[in-house]
């Protein structure tokens, strides 16, 4: 069964100026999915049912803020780093929740970012970050949902979102 993968959803006017950037810096025809910010990237399909429920447990709980803090390089991409304390938390508690069935990968710390150039030359992400840092401005963004996506290699099939609820808070 193909992995799921598991995203906050940040608000409309954030997505659609990221989805923008992604749109314009992305090489033609490398970008599956709009912009996103990953939590897990290969949740094992055969635990769906347990993701669902875990996710729509998490999303008991009010939107937040992040902070949208940076530029950062990668080898062949670029990424907007994004700061936040309750974010990092509601991860946590998801990654104790599927420790045994996490890939190396979603067992790390998670460092949150958007990702708006990604599968180019290294020359290409170096000039990118560095236009990019030289217009920064720090930024909020709100967090306002999960999602829980099958990846099909390639593209992703949204399987269920889960928007955070004003005024509640979690069990517990």
């Amino acid at each position: 069964m193909d992995p799921l993968v598991v995203t906050l959803v940040l608000d409309a006017a954030t997505t659609a100026r990221l989805d923008a950037e992604r749109r314009a810096l992305f090489p033609p025809g490398r970008t599956a999915v709009g912009a996103h910010l990953t939590l897990f990237h290969a949740v094992p399909g055969e635990r769906t049912a347990q993701v669902l429920a875990d996710v729509a447990e998490q999303a008991r709980r009010p939107p937040f803020d992040v902070e949208v803090t940076g530029v950062v390089r990668f080898t062949r991409g670029v990424a907007y780093r994004v700061a936040s304390s309750q974010l990092v938390g509601l991860h946590r508690e998801l990654q104790r929740a599927w420790r045994a069935d996490l890939t190396a990968q979603d067992r790390r710390r998670l460092q949150p970012h958007v990702t708006v150039q990604n599968k180019t030359t290294p020359e290409d992400a170096a000039a990118t970050a560095a236009r990019l840092s030289a217009a920064f401005a720090p930024s909020s963004a709100r967090a306002e949902a999960l999602a829980v996506w099958r990846y099909v290699g390639g593209p992703w099939q949204p399987v269920e979102r889960f928007a955070f609820h004003p005024g509640t808070t979690r069990p517990g």
